[in-house]
């Protein structure tokens, strides 16, 4: 996918949003979402997707707890209530780039009178 540098820029955010809508989730989870929800059009590497999450975990944004599944440790993850507060932070953020983005392209579309 041409694009996927600026998803990769908005990994964390993508993670933080799904798990609060999610709950917990574990990794492959969170990938099969993100490929489900793209129709395809997004798929997450672990290399990726790994290495954000344990940079998340360490700032303190979430949670993890372990589970036996199928007789295989799975690693589940929560946003803390700190990771609550920075996908909020995130999501203004990315609204306003988004926003910016908009008008930097089509100008002529803002409501300026």
């Amino acid at each position: 996918m041409a694009n996927n540098k600026l998803y990769k820029g908005s990994l964390s955010t993508i993670i933080l949003k799904l798990l609060e809508e999610n709950g917990k989730m574990y990794g492959y989870e969170i990938t099969q979402k993100v490929k489900e929800l793209t129709a395809g059009e997004l798929v997450i590497t672990e290399g990726a997707l790994y290495p954000a999450l344990h940079k998340l975990e360490g700032d303190g944004f979430l949670t993890v707890e372990y589970a036996l599944v199928n007789n295989r440790q799975r690693k589940y993850y929560t946003l803390t209530s700190a990771g609550k507060e920075e996908k909020a932070a995130k999501m203004d953020e990315l609204r306003q780039f988004v926003e910016q983005m908009q008008f930097l392209l089509n100008p002529k579309s803002t409501f300026n009178g």
